[in-house]
């Protein structure tokens, strides 16, 4: 299933990423640091969203209160909610 979430608070305005099998597949962030963005999908992708999520979620980014990680987080608890 793929999912599409406005993020709040980050450089990046959304990410997508599809659920294929229980697994974290295609994960794109649109907007912010490419690099960094690429890096995180390359490790997330494969996890169970519970386990990326765990991860994740609270990672912050120097003052800010959440970051590109925590977004992602943020995206995987609201797709497991909406299920």
């Amino acid at each position: 299933m793929h999912y599409s979430f406005k993020t709040k608070g980050i450089c990046a305005q959304k990410v997508e990423f599809d659920v294929e099998d229980g697994l974290v597949k295609n994960i794109s962030f649109f907007g912010g640091c490419d690099g960094n963005h690429k890096g995180l999908a390359a490790l997330a992708e494969g996890m169970a969203p519970e386990e990326a999520a765990g991860r994740l979620r609270g990672i912050t980014c120097g003052i800010r209160k959440s970051s590109c990680p925590d977004q992602l987080a943020v995206a995987l608890e609201e797709y497991m909610k909406n299920q």
